[in-house]
């Protein structure tokens, strides 16, 4: 507690802005938010505003970017790149597919760029990439659309190597533009410049962030903790900045770092609603990372104390600026994980759909009912509750969200194989939950709701009495998922059951440590501890 605390102090000392709820974006400083070098041939007293939004921009702080360029708009109605930074608000990269009104109001801003004769060929350049995303049909594809603004950044990457903004703004726009199933080509092309960049510059906010993104895939997380380490010390101001190096630590089983990262965030957060400034839903990103810490390191009572803050909370908006409330997804993801993660099967069995939940997170809580049920020795039941989630997949085919429906099939294919185990269909069980798994992996999929279904896999073999074989899934997982608690017990129970008792005793002896300083009370817990007290 005492680490968290401290934590939380720098935070606030590294943050005046927030000392005084009279100030607002347009005062934050380099200190606040990073140090960014965009010279403009606008206006000089709009110069530095113009580059405050930049920073915004490189944390993902849209709502303040979007608030900055329109008073650089104003106190300068003929800076064209004003309209450029609008429209680079309105698109959230990496975030969500703009919708419809969205790209209109894009492209009038884009437009509106245009018409002003940017001065350089420099500004031309920039104005034309958001053009090439904006532009066409609203029914354009948005692949279509990312790739064409990536191949614009291009040109001026190329063409202005002195430029280290449009570097890091064309690295970003690889990883947006990355195809559906490629995960390694554009990362490692964004990699390549942003290591350079991260060199010459460490205190740009945008290329430390997006480092992170860029290596936040289980192959490559290790490589990001540098950047990871430096982001938050760079936009203190900034609550994703705040958040942001929790990817990596999540992904390497830092589960303190993890914590802390993601309270500044929530701190943050609340910091800037308190002041009328955007993005306080940013905190639910935030709280979805800390809840999963918390219940890798033992901190269930901290992990449910979450679920009741957000039942007590009033209605807000979302930071996707799409119109739904994000606690209704947060209640519905955290209240399953719990369930699941805690091995509280009849608990899972009776969740309530979250009244106001979308399609996709209704999902989540039918699978999570059907695991509970089936794993309860009641696969009649599981089965109607797998009948819903394949009714959703249904519809979000229709509705043509096909990352939605792609979740939602999972979720079958889960829910399915746990029935199959109920049913003593073991070995259409396995072949399910290791079809999920190798594509999982392939995806470098990020820990959320769900439990790796490697270690679904692993946890059927150690119920269907085969350690030896649960022993060398669980010990594959934990190389993509490290230190996460059911991982680390089921590979010690399986050691153990195998007869491995060296394997068995260094495993239960990580668990202990992940898990000191917490009052835990899992019986998974209290049994390793009793084993190692005998040795």
């Amino acid at each position: 507690m005492k680490r968290l605390a401290v934590f939380f102090l720098l935070v606030i000392s590294f943050c005046p802005a927030f000392a005084d709820e009279g100030q607002h974006h347009e005062e934050m400083t380099a200190e606040q938010l990073g140090t960014v070098h965009f010279p403009v041939p606008c206006a000089a007293a709009v110069q530095q505003n113009f580059t405050s939004g930049v920073a915004l921009l490189h944390s993902f702080w849209y709502e303040e970017a979007e608030k900055t360029f329109e008073h650089v708009a104003e106190d300068d109605p003929r800076c064209a790149m004003a309209h450029w930074g609008v429209a680079m608000s309105l698109w959230h990269e990496l975030w969500n597919h703009p919708n419809d009104a969205v790209i209109a109001r894009g492209m009038a801003e884009a437009r509106k760029a245009r018409s002003l004769h940017p001065k350089t060929n420099r500004e031309k350049g920039y104005v034309l990439a958001i053009e090439a995303f904006y532009g066409g049909p609203a029914s354009r594809d948005y692949q279509d659309r990312a790739s064409a603004y990536s191949q614009a950044m291009g040109k001026i990457y190329h063409r202005h190597p002195e430029d280290h903004e449009g570097a890091a703004f064309y690295a970003l726009s690889l990883l947006a533009s990355e195809p559906e199933n490629d995960g390694t080509s554009n990362r490692k092309q964004a990699a390549a410049i942003l290591e350079k960049l991260f060199a010459e510059e460490p205190e740009h906010p945008g290329v430390a962030h997006y480092l992170i993104h860029t290596y936040d895939t289980p192959q490559m997380a290790a490589l990001g903790l540098p950047a990871a380490r430096r982001y938050a010390k760079i936009a203190p101001a900034a609550p994703h900045a705040l958040h942001m190096p929790s990817h990596i630590f999540a992904r390497l089983g830092l589960w303190q770092d993890d914590i802390d990262s993601n309270l500044a965030s929530i701190a943050a957060s609340r910091r800037s609603g308190a002041m009328h400034m955007g993005g306080e839903s940013h905190e639910f990103h935030a709280m979805d990372y800390l809840v999963y810490a918390y219940l890798q390191s033992g901190r269930e009572a901290e992990a449910e104390r979450i679920i009741e803050e957000i039942k007590a909370m009033p209605p807000m908006q979302d930071m996707y600026g799409e119109g739904f409330d994000p606690r209704f997804r947060a209640l519905t993801i955290f209240s399953a994980r719990c369930a699941l993660e805690l091995h509280h099967w009849s608990e899972a069995a009776v969740l309530e759909p979250v009244p106001g939940a979308s399609l996709g997170d209704s999902s989540t809580t039918y699978w999570a009912r059907a695991i509970g049920f089936a794993r309860s020795g009641r696969p009649a039941e599981a089965r109607k509750e797998l009948a819903e989630i394949e009714a959703i997949h249904k519809k979000l085919v229709e509705q043509h969200k096909t990352w939605q429906a792609d979740a939602a099939e999972q979720d079958s294919q889960e829910a399915g194989a746990w029935i199959a185990h109920a049913e003593s269909d073991n070995d259409a069980a396995i072949k399910a939950l290791r079809s999920v798994a190798e594509k999982q992996e392939s995806a470098g999929s990020e820990p959320d709701g769900a439990i790796p279904a490697r270690e679904m896999l692993a946890d059927l073999l150690l119920e269907m009495r085969r350690p030896e074989q649960a022993l060398a899934e669980y010990e594959a997982d934990l190389k993509f998922h490290p230190n996460r608690f059911n991982g680390l017990y089921g590979a010690a129970t399986a050691a153990e059951l195998a007869g491995k008792n060296q394997q068995a005793t260094s495993y239960y002896a990580q668990l202990v440590k992940i898990c000191a300083g917490s009052a835990s009370d899992r019986p998974e817990l209290s049994r390793a501890k009793a084993l190692l007290a005998e040795k």
